[in-house]
């Protein structure tokens, strides 16, 4: 879907948060379970008939799950749901920072284009339209640092932290990245 056609569409429901609509601006989308959190995402869903919910041909496998806080409010979806936008933010992180952690400190000119397509391919590709848009526009003002292991591992904990500043999140100490994605800590906590 092109952007004027996503702008385009102002159906009844729109899913925001106040940090999201500060990082994002104010783009009309539909409710989307990847772009959305979990918590946003059942509020939404609660209140629209005839959602997927509502038309269930199958059902998750029986197992057990946590009793809900008193307050009735809902954290996170149980295990083997849809990842959500955080779940799915978390996830992509992960592979993203150990992936340069492992990147080799003298990569090959093949193994500096096969990174730059893959950094590139999943601005394009990742599920969350409005999280992908947010990477190519920051992929553009800083490209990736593909000369070493050690400067794209520099280069993606520097763009986690521009994500990070933009949701009010705390920033992550890039002198530690090996540490935290490679070695493990140097206090012996990781084994």
């Amino acid at each position: 879907m092109r952007a004027d056609q996503r702008r385009a569409n102002t159906g009844p429901t729109r899913v925001t948060c106040q940090n999201e609509e500060e990082h994002f601006g104010s783009i009309p989308r539909k409710p989307c379970r990847t772009c959305t959190d979990f918590k946003t995402w059942m509020k939404v869903q609660g209140g629209q008939k005839g959602s997927t919910k509502d038309q269930k041909t199958a059902t998750a496998p029986e197992k057990k799950t946590a009793m809900a806080p008193p307050d009735g409010r809902v954290a996170a979806p149980p295990a083997g749901c849809p990842l959500d936008k955080d779940e799915l933010g978390r996830s992509t992180w992960s592979l993203l920072h150990t992936t340069a952690a492992h990147y080799p400190e003298t990569p090959t000119v093949g193994q500096q284009d096969e990174m730059r397509q893959f950094v590139g391919l999943l601005a394009r590709l990742y599920p969350c339209s409005y999280c992908a848009e947010d990477f190519r526009k920051d992929l553009a003002e800083h490209p990736p640092q593909l000369e070493s292991g050690s400067r794209l591992a520099r280069w993606l904990c520097e763009r986690h932290n521009t994500v990070n500043r933009k949701l009010g999140k705390p920033e992550f100490d890039c002198d530690l990245v090996h540490q935290r994605w490679r070695d493990g800590w140097q206090d012996g906590s990781c084994g």
